[in-house]
């Protein structure tokens, strides 16, 4: 995973090489066209004065050879980007306005998702840069990612534990602070309970009763009606010459009898009345039937209307729909709705009389889980203290080399005190915690004998600071996950005998990364496998900026221009060839510059 290419302002294109690559030029030039343009693609802030007056907007492109399974490559296609051939093409926008627009792999997508990126992408390190690992947590991510598997695997879980305690504790949290709430609400279903059991309504019930009562009351009327019906289809025994349907239709089928035989249409219709007159027959029966069964009955009456205000007062309360339920076919209606919800109330009360159980176990659980974290924390901070001595000594060999001879580099590891309620028990004591264990890790620095260790961001001066940094990445390089590291001006502040281990170093970590330095030290660039400078041309009007690739004759050249300020000096020539023939010396035959 490597930075390839980068288009940049003025349309220069930079060829970055995956090993080390410097890049010069006049101040500030070399600065200008790659660190600039970098921090825009790693979603820096858009500066409407990079546009050059009289455009319309600035655009920085780079192209990023990625693994697909790398977490920048993962994030992306969650953008809906899309790699071409193992790279993620990126570009931003600026427009002389301000504006800012962002492209990943084809994608338009937000500005942020850029540094998000630029995260797993790129470390940079430069005069404003310098904070990635001033940060005690970026120091104690370091310190674990040296510790690898001693710190990561306790740490994974400690981890896992310390989100199960914040789950546990949240829900004891809720469920004892909202005890009184739960204990009214129980007794709100016990109560409807009590009341549903104590009336023993039926699915149904209300609507049979309300029949029933309709029946009732209207039983004289029913009663009437009936028989009268009754007499109009069989006759009135009463008023023997009286006329009934039952009669008539049988007057009509003997008139039809008599002649059917001469037209099959005419015996159909006589059979269809004898139908007729079975059927009026059986009404008539079953009329004088419904008519004796009827009976005014108010004792019956006014059990029925009881037995329906207690229903009702149960429906009210207990069987009206949910709102937004989609009525009674959604929920059921009358005593159906309300013995469901007799249903749902009972099972919402077995889970809240169950709660003081459940806050027993997991106020166990608890308990559990704090001692685990104690343990755990225990064995994190002990192989934090084993890991924080070698790397100090690591880092305080290379500032050795860097002239910085009698500089110390040691590691803070400390507790901060807490309440018993509130911290865990760690070596005898109660201290405080979060997801990453108990300790609170700071690098400190000593630059001279005599001078105490202070954090390196005090300790330091901006050029001792940038060695300090550069010392560090070199111990971590390979257990840091980012690939690529741009340092701007790194060896601000030294010269001499320094420069040359500075560029030593960097030459080192290119060996397991992509390095990429922009500096005015001769001693620096000649260590690189490529050498890059910027060039700025102007026709009176415009100011452009080139970037070119040297060969050996222009490196020779360009570094004599560094040493001397003369380009064809002889001595400078000859000094940049002694420098060259110095720093490829101790190196591979396949790291060195063709």
């Amino acid at each position: 995973m490597r930075i390839q290419a980068l288009g940049v302002i003025d349309d220069a294109v930079v060829e970055l090489s995956p090993g080390f690559t410097a890049v010069t030029g006049e101040t500030g030039a070399g600065k200008t066209m790659v660190v600039t343009s970098l921090g825009l693609l790693l979603g820096g802030r858009a500066d409407p004065a990079l546009v050059r007056t009289g455009a319309g907007r600035a655009v920085v492109e780079g192209r990023i050879s990625l693994d697909a399974a790398s977490p920048a490559a993962v994030r992306a296609a969650e953008a809906g980007a899309e790699l071409d051939e193992g790279a993620l093409l990126v570009s931003r926008t600026v427009s002389a306005e301000g504006r800012s627009r962002a492209h990943v792999g084809g994608r338009s997508v937000p500005v942020g998702l850029l540094a998000e990126l630029g995260e797993d992408l790129i470390a940079v390190h430069g005069q404003t840069d310098q904070q990635r690992l001033l940060k005690p947590s970026r120091q104690r991510g370091a310190l674990d990612r040296y510790a690898g598997a001693a710190v990561a695997k306790p740490l994974e879980r400690y981890q896992q534990a310390f989100r199960r305690l914040r789950e546990v504790a949240a829900t004891l949290e809720e469920l004892t602070t909202r005890a009184r709430e739960r204990a009214q609400e129980a007794d709100l279903l016990r109560f409807g309970l009590e009341e549903v059991a104590a009336a023993e309504p039926l699915p149904g019930e209300d609507a049979e009763l309300a029949a029933e009562a309709e029946r009732l009351g209207h039983a004289d009327a029913l009663s009437s009606s009936a028989t009268l019906a009754h007499g109009a289809l069989a006759g009135d025994p009463a008023e023997p010459d009286s006329v009934d349907a039952g009669t008539l239709v049988a007057q009509a089928r003997r008139a039809l009898d008599a002649v059917r035989a001469h037209d099959p249409r005419l015996a159909a219709l006589a059979d269809r009345l004898d139908e007729v007159g079975y059927l009026l027959a059986d009404v008539a029966a079953d009329l004088a039937g419904y008519a004796d069964g009827l009976d005014a009955d108010p004792v019956r009456l006014a059990a029925v209307e009881e037995r329906r205000s207690v229903l009702s007062h149960l429906v009210r309360k207990y069987g009206a729909p949910e709102p937004g339920a989609a009525g009674d076919a959604a929920q059921g209606s009358g005593t159906t709705a309300v013995l469901r919800w007799a249903e749902d109330a009972a099972a919402r009360l077995a889970e809240l009389e169950g709660d003081d159980d459940r806050i027993g176990e997991l106020a166990a659980e608890r308990e559990a889980l704090r001692a685990e974290l104690s343990a755990l924390a225990a064995e994190v901070s002990a192989a934090r203290h084993a890991a924080a001595g070698r790397f100090a000594e690591a880092v305080t060999a290379e500032l050795t080399e860097l002239a910085m001879p009698h500089a110390r580099v040691t590691f803070a590891i400390g507790q901060t005190d807490a309440d018993a309620g509130d911290g865990l028990e760690v070596g005898g004591r109660t201290v405080a915690y979060g997801p990453h264990g108990v300790d609170e890790v700071e690098v400190l620095l000593a630059p001279h004998p005599g001078a105490p260790p202070r954090p390196i961001a005090k300790g330091a001066s901006g050029g001792e600071l940038s060695r300090v940094m550069l010392a560090v990445e070199v111990v971590f390089a390979g257990a840091d996950p980012v690939p690529t590291y741009l340092f701007d001006e790194v060896d601000a502040g030294v010269g001499g005998k320094a420069a040359v281990e500075i560029g030593r170093r960097l030459a080192k970590l290119a060996e397991s990364a992509q390095v990429v330095v922009v500096t005015h030290l001769p001693q620096v660039a000649a260590f690189a496998d490529r050498h890059l400078v910027v060039e700025k041309t102007s026709d009176g009007t415009v100011t452009r900026s080139g970037v070119k690739t040297l060969d050996d004759a222009e490196r020779v050249r360009e570094l004599s221009r560094m040493l001397a300020g003369l380009e064809d000096s002889e001595l400078g020539r000859a000094h940049a060839e002694e420098l060259l023939a110095a720093a490829r010396a101790p190196r591979r035959p396949d790291r060195a510059a063709s």
